[in-house]
């Protein structure tokens, strides 16, 4: 999978864990496709600034994944689902995905 679009899954998970600041720079960058140039332009701060906190904010999803594991075991519990044969407690677990 593209780190992209790894960070991106991490944040539907993890985003709240984050200040509004960083979830702002976040989105700016991996969401909206800002540069960092032009984050630093909005948020009138070094591009340096910007890119350490986005940097920050990736290690942290990582680590958090590393220690909570949610992504991980949302993917097997959708495997799971998947082989059970009754639809309707298929359609009850997936409501609570």
């Amino acid at each position: 999978m593209e780190d992209r679009t790894y960070y991106i899954i991490l944040y539907d998970y993890y985003g709240n864990l984050f200040t509004l600041k960083q979830k702002q720079y976040f989105e700016e960058y991996y969401f909206n496709n800002l540069s960092l140039s032009e984050i630093s332009e909005n948020y009138r701060l070094s591009r340096n600034a910007i890119h350490k906190q986005i940097k920050n904010i990736e290690t942290k999803l990582l680590e958090y994944e590393s220690k909570l594991k949610l992504y991980e075991k949302g993917l097997k519990l959708k495997q799971i689902i998947e082989q059970i044969d009754s639809e309707v407690l298929k359609k009850q677990l997936k409501e609570l995905e």
